[in-house]
């Protein structure tokens, strides 16, 4: 077994996986100008694998830097179980990721919730970081959102939601002012990710919801979720036509506004075709 050390897992973000990962991530920070001169971000980490990865990405990013800004690497323990808490620490301290760990009671506050119980959990953990980010001075915090997420994004809106939309590279906060969430992940496959953590034989947590933990018929819920299920649909398709998840990506950048029956503008006022027919 491959012994495993921050060094060994650096070097291949810098040579083997240099142009999946770390060029990717640049290019996402380029073209989206997700970072400025003298930003403070938190980089927000879930213990998984798209988090610690993107954590040290910003880590290597630190080493390249034309400009000055911050970094503060946040981990928000909404109810984890003491195993999976104690990996969070055990990654981040054989990877030499310096966290800050703060405790939060989401997990218990959300768990008697019937309806959308992991929608109304993820708002309040992004409130949660926005806040906490925010108190240590911060005006940016970093989600470790991928590619992937963001053409299966764009599927499920489609088919679930009746709508034209996407994961945006980057977003206003509407609640706490000045703050702005950035997805520097955002052109980065989620197959590279899997083979530099398989490549590193690196242990990360999968789900550490105590949903999943306590009742076995949810996690079985979870398993035929609407996200799952689009994920499989585009991996069907995709084997068919490679271009397909390029294809997805790229509908929304290629949007042709006299081609489209309505739509919504930034102030939420709908507008039709025959308006101006």
């Amino acid at each position: 077994m491959k012994n495993i050390n921050a060094e060994e897992v650096e070097k291949s973000i810098q040579k083997k996986f240099h142009k999946e990962l770390f060029s990717k991530f640049c290019k996402a920070i380029n073209e989206y100008q997700l970072i400025k001169e003298n930003d403070k971000i938190a980089v927000c980490i879930s213990g998984g694998k798209d988090s610690i990865l993107m954590a040290k990405l910003f880590q290597e990013l630190m080493r390249h830097h034309k400009f000055y800004f911050e970094l503060v690497f946040l981990v928000m323990d909404p109810g984890y179980s003491k195993p999976n808490r104690d990996l969070i620490e055990k990654n981040a301290s054989l990877l030499n990721i310096p966290i800050e760990i703060f405790n939060s009671t989401i997990f218990e506050n959300v768990f008697n919730i019937e309806k959308s119980p992991c929608y109304i959990c993820a708002r309040m953990r992004r409130g949660e970081l926005y806040n906490k980010a925010k108190s240590l001075g911060c005006n940016k915090i970093a989600l470790g959102h991928h590619y992937d997420d963001v053409i299966e994004t764009i599927l499920m809106g489609m088919l679930y939601g009746g709508q034209v939309q996407t994961m945006m590279p980057k977003i206003h906060s509407t609640n706490y002012e000045g703050m702005e969430l950035i997805r520097p992940m955002y052109l980065i496959r989620e197959s590279d990710i899997k083979k530099w953590r398989d490549y590193n034989n690196l242990n990360f947590l999968q789900c550490a919801c105590k949903f999943t933990e306590k009742n076995a018929d949810y996690k079985s819920d979870i398993n035929s979720s609407k996200r799952l299920k689009v994920k499989k649909i585009i991996s069907e398709l995709a084997k068919e036509d490679p271009q397909i998840e390029a294809n997805i990506f790229k509908s929304v950048e290629n949007v042709n506004l006299s081609t489209i029956i309505a739509y919504k503008d930034k102030s939420n006022i709908k507008h039709n075709f025959k308006d101006e027919y």
